[in-house]
């Protein structure tokens, strides 16, 4: 059974979902997914510029062909992740305002759903796997066993979910 990289799966899901919830401070990671029409194909962001934080508040996106710089702020805009891009002519500008308490509040709300969606994933993983154990028919107290074992993996990697948010919600209610 592959269980337990079904198990990491959700976790690193949630990982990676938990990036794209901004907390004030400029991550690469927020135009993580955002796709740019470049020469008609949509592109990813991160494939057609660098992406840097020269400070606490700014992202500085500089596309490796100028031409493409509208097509970047465009995208951007289109994208609606809360924060206006400037344009110098050579690279685009996304500087990220402070957040409000009512907005880190949402976000944290925000992160505990992405927990529990994970959460359910690795219950749904759960019960496929003694689903398995049961079709696989073994004796009593060897699938007693296996029912543990499944139940010790749950608890650890629900921890670990737990201890995401937690970090999550600490850096998003960090001023």
């Amino acid at each position: 059974m592959d269980t337990d990289n079904k198990m990491k799966k959700a976790l690193e899901n949630v990982v990676t979902r938990l990036t794209t919830i901004r907390a004030g401070r400029a991550n690469p990671a927020l135009v993580n997914g955002i796709m740019v029409e470049y020469y008609g194909v949509a592109t990813p962001l991160q494939s057609l510029a660098n992406i840097t934080s020269p400070e606490a508040r700014q992202l500085l996106i500089k596309p490796f062909d100028r031409s493409c710089v509208k097509d970047i702020e465009k995208a951007i805009q289109e994208a609606n992740i809360g924060i206006n891009p400037t344009n110098n002519g050579e690279m685009v500008i996304l500087t990220i305002p402070e957040l409000t308490e009512e907005r880190r509040r949402e976000y944290v709300k925000l992160a505990k759903n992405i927990g529990e969606e994970g959460k359910v994933a690795l219950r749904n993983i759960r019960q496929e796997a003694k689903e398995e154990i049961t079709a696989a028919k073994y004796p009593e107290d060897e699938e007693k066993l296996y029912i543990e074992d499944l139940q010790e993996q749950i608890d650890k990697y629900n921890k670990l979910i737990d201890e995401e948010i937690k970090k999550k919600e600490t850096e998003l209610m960090e001023i």
